[in-house]
Formats: structure tokens, sequence, C-alpha cells
């Protein structure tokens, strides 16, 4: 097919805290030096932050170094942290609260700022318009191009009115292909391009395997009488030790009388019955929670995957053509629970390699492999390093013994410990079968605290173009039924929390795999989590997906 091309120096994948820091530092960087560069970023939602979600407390260092006048120039970090709670939550009732001087330091928020990230990224894309970049939100980078070497040289955008039989619509319009000297992935966790990626260049050979974790989160308006701005608390215990899974919790007090809730729960969870979503709804029963929300009314929702794998299973980032950078490689930094400031900084490094390279007055590498050795000389690199056993202590000790050996190691030996823990099995290989695990009973939703799926669903403003290609790709479309339903209860039923995978009767007798691909809010945990790895999350039409306003 013959498509329209457009021709940049650099093409960006993604209008997240990685791709914008990195279009704006090119842009910054080609402005000092007086030269003409071309840099566009392409978006799938229907506009910058609308696919973006984050709990989120702010680490401002890598903001600091891009625009050392944000505060003068109004970035939206209007709630510095106040004080930090933690609590071990010991069952549906009773909690302890953790003395400030056992917290592993890493939990710390002294200097952090409490935002909406998509607010943020609203905000870094204005900046990187002023400075000359392009930013096309709407556009999903569909698919990757390669020259005859099998060098990336850029991607195409996806197809738009193309009907769920896979025919041309009236409305049909085909992708454009946007060239470039270097590309730059920056999708987000599980990003679709950058699973791609990482298998045709083999990027993750002689890494662990990366591992996952879903959260779910909530804003809430609440009475003024209990809000209290600046205030963070954090969580571990019940619900998720009664279900034999990990992970925490967050609710943090921001601006304007609201406060944001979420559960994140890793997803090495064993037990099939087990459903992220309903653990959440149960969580916020708890008097440490429902404290905040009583009396208060909740105003959006929304999920996504975070890659939390550490050093241990970042992929090699570069590649013929291009770099994989933030939570497209997997740069969060799970001790901190923070990964906005690495993803930043992972881009910031990016544009100062890509920079050198072009405007060396040479013919354009074909790999940048310069840019490993600059980013394992940032500080970025050496934080995650410093708190690589965080997240295998976690897997192997639990929350409670490994938040204990997070203390030893980070507050004691300040990462130094002279070895480094190993989590070599990935997370869709831990489920048990359905047979062997204790079903659980989750309580029905109250509808004031707790809610259902579809509710939920709603408030996230999701939408897609119906009439489409379904973007969750079975490769077996008889597995579901056939295996996963007899030996694990089919769990995508219950790992999706928007209600996209159901089991129902079949109009000719016997069960039937259900895709309701309109609810999805692009969270990848199906693309994670299914044991047998038959689902596949690929972008769907352009602007469709959640409509996040200020998460």
């Amino acid at each position: 097919m013959q498509r329209e091309s457009m021709e940049f120096d650099v093409v960006i994948v993604g209008a997240g805290p990685a791709g914008l820091a990195t279009a704006c530092r090119l842009m910054q960087l080609a402005t000092e030096a007086n030269q003409e560069l071309t840099v566009c970023v392409v978006e799938k939602g229907s506009e910058v932050g609308a696919h973006i979600l984050s709990g989120a407390i702010l680490e401002p260092t890598a903001l600091t170094e891009l625009f050392p006048d944000w505060k003068d120039k109004g970035a939206p970090l209007n709630t510095p942290v106040t004080q930090d709670d933690i609590y071990v939550l010991n069952n549906a009732e009773k909690s302890i609260k953790v003395p400030q001087l056992l917290i592993p330091k890493t939990m710390h928020n002294e200097g952090n700022y409490i935002i909406s990230l998509g607010n943020l990224c609203r905000w870094l894309a204005e900046q990187a318009e002023s400075l000359g970049v392009e930013v096309f939100p709407g556009f999903a980078a569909a698919e990757v191009l390669y020259d005859d070497k099998g060098t990336v040289k850029g991607i195409i955008t996806g197809d738009m009115g193309i009907g769920h039989d896979g025919q041309p619509k009236d409305s049909y319009m085909p992708g454009m292909e946007l060239h470039a000297k270097y590309t730059v992935f920056a999708e987000g966790c599980r990003g679709h391009l950058g699973k791609q990626l990482i298998a045709k260049f083999k990027l993750d050979e002689g890494k662990e395997p990366q591992h996952y974790g879903i959260g779910i989160k909530e804003l809430w308006d609440i009475p003024p009488e209990k809000h209290q701005p600046g205030l963070v608390v954090h969580t571990t215990g019940w619900p998720l030790k009664e279900s034999g899974s990990h992970g925490g919790s967050f609710l943090y007090h921001i601006e304007n009388n609201q406060v944001v809730v979420g559960l994140i729960t890793d997803l090495g969870y064993e037990n099939p019955h087990v459903s992220p979503f309903d653990e959440f709804q149960r969580h916020k029963q708890h008097p440490v929670i429902k404290q905040y929300l009583a009396g208060g009314k909740r105003v959006s929702y929304g999920a996504r995957a975070i890659s939390k794998g550490g050093i241990q299973s970042l992929p090699k980032m570069t590649f013929p053509g291009g770099l994989l950078i933030g939570c497209d490689a997997g740069t969060l930094n799970f001790a901190k629970i923070k990964g906005s400031h690495t993803a930043m900084k992972s881009g910031m490094v990016a544009a100062e390699t890509i920079f050198n390279a072009l405007s060396s007055g040479a013919e354009a590498k074909p790999e940048l492999t310069e840019f490993t050795a600059a980013y394992e000389a940032s500080w970025a690199y050496k934080e995650l390093y410093q708190q690589r056993n965080f997240g295998p202590a976690m897997h192997k000790f639990g929350n409670i013994l490994g938040a204990a050996f997070a203390y030893i190691d980070l507050n004691l030996f300040n990462g130094k410990l002279p070895f480094t823990m190993h989590d070599l099995k990935p997370d869709y290989a831990q489920m048990k079968p359905a047979a062997e695990c204790k079903k659980i009973d989750y309580p029905k939703p109250d509808n004031q605290i707790s809610f259902d799926k579809l509710s939920s669903v709603f408030i996230s403003n999701t939408n897609h173009e119906e009439d489409q290609p379904c973007h969750l790709q079975l490769t077996d479309p008889d597995l579901p039924i056939r295996e996963n339903l007899p030996k694990y209860d089919e769990p995508a039923q219950r790992y999706c929390p928007a209600g996209v995978y159901e089991v129902v009767e079949a109009d000719e007798g016997g069960k039937q795999f259900q895709i309701n691909a309109q609810n999805c809010v692009h969270c990848k945990t199906c693309d994670i989590k299914d044991p047998a790895q038959n689902i596949t999350w690929v972008t769907p039409e352009g602007a469709g997906g959640p409509n996040y306003p200020n998460m």
C-alpha cells in the first residue's frame, strides 16, 4: 500500500514523561547550538495526558535538571508532601502505624510533590511545542518501519476507519509513515512496539524476566474537614496477604479537597481466584482508608500495569535506528514506587546521545551504543542499582519481612550489600491450578465506598470506535475455554480491572469466551498475566481508550 510519509530527524512514540523529556531536551540542545532539528511526538490518547495514570508523588530531580525555572513556568507541582504515614493492616479492622525510624529511607518523601502526572505531561507538551516540537495526539504508532538492512527507520500510524471484519469503511483513512534518523520508543509499561523490538533484537538476552504490578486508582472529592493537603498514607498487609498476594496501597491528599487512592497488586500472585479490582474495593473499607473517603464522591477511575523488575530485568536499550526508554524498558524504581523521575532522566540521556550523533557531521550511526555508557553513568541508573534487591526481597520474603530486609539493605548498608538477589520465574508462570487454591468470596459493592467494574469503567471515560478490529488478539481463540477455564477457572475474568473478559453461555450450548474490547482501559494486564501467554494487546484506533481528567 502506498502511504503518505513525513521526514523528521527524530520520532518519539508516546507523550509520557520519558518521551516529552526527550523532546524538550533535544530542542533545548538544538537551540543552544543554533541548529535546526525536526522532532515529532505521536500519542495514541485523544490528548496528551488522556492515558497517563500514576499515583503520583514526583521526585523533582529530573524536572529541575530539564527546566530549572519550572516554578516560574507554572509547572503543576502544587502540593508538597507534608507528612508520611505507613501502616501495616493486620486484618479488616486493625492496623499498626510504622514508626518513622523503621521506614526504609526510599519511602521518605521530603522535598517531593503530590501531582497529577497527566497534568504534568500536558504542561511538558506545552513546553515541547513552544520549543518547536510537533506533538500529534490521537495518532497511535501501530507498526515499526525497517529499512532493507533491518534498521528501524520510523513508524506507521494506525489506519482509521477499518471495520470489525478488517475491511475499509467509508471513513477509511490510511496511516502515515513517519521516517526518522532515530526513533525513540517511550510507550510506557509493556509497550506493544517495545515488546516486539525486545523480541526482534533479543534485547533481553541474559536478563531476568520483567516483573509487573497492576495499579488501580481512584480520584475522590472529600469533605473539606477531612482534607490534609500533602498527607501521604501508604499501607501493606490486608487484604492482599489474605489472598496470598503482595503489594500495597497509597492515599495522597492533593489540592482542591481531593485525594487519590489506589492499590498496587503484584502480578506474580499464584491464586487464579484473585481479582485485583475487588481487592482494591474491599481495601477501601479499612478504617485507615475509609475515614477519609466516607461522605466523599468518587470522580474518576483507572488502571495501569507497572514494570518493577528493576535493573536485573532492564533490557538493552539500544538497537539499530533507535532507543527504548522509560517504562517501555522498565526504568521504574520499585523501592520508591516512583518511575517518572527515572523515566525523564533516561529520556534526557537519550536526547543528549542522539543530539551528539546528529550534530557530529558524520552520517547517522545505525546504533547509538554510547547511550549505554552514558545512561549507566547517570544518577538514575545508580539509583536502580542501589535499590536492586528491593523487588526480589518482597517476592521472596513477603511484604513484612521484605520491608525489614529493605531497611537493613538501604538504611544501614546504603544498597551496598555484596550480592544481588534474583527473581527468575515470570509472573504469568506463577499461577497454580484453581483446584489447588482457595476460592475468594468478595463482598458486594455498597456503591458508597466500593463499586463494580462497569460503573468504574464508565467514570474512566473509556470509549473506542465500536466497529473496528478487536485490539485484544488471541493466538488460539479456543484456548481460553479448552485449557484456561478447566485449569484456572479462566482468570482473565478476574485479573482484568475493566470487565473486558467474560465466560458466557454459548448459543449452541457450552461456554464461550467473550471479549468486550470497548471497556479496555489499556492497562496491559491481560498481555502480562495470561498463564498461556495467548493474549496480545495491540493498539486500537488512535484516540480510543480512557480519557483521564487529572489522574
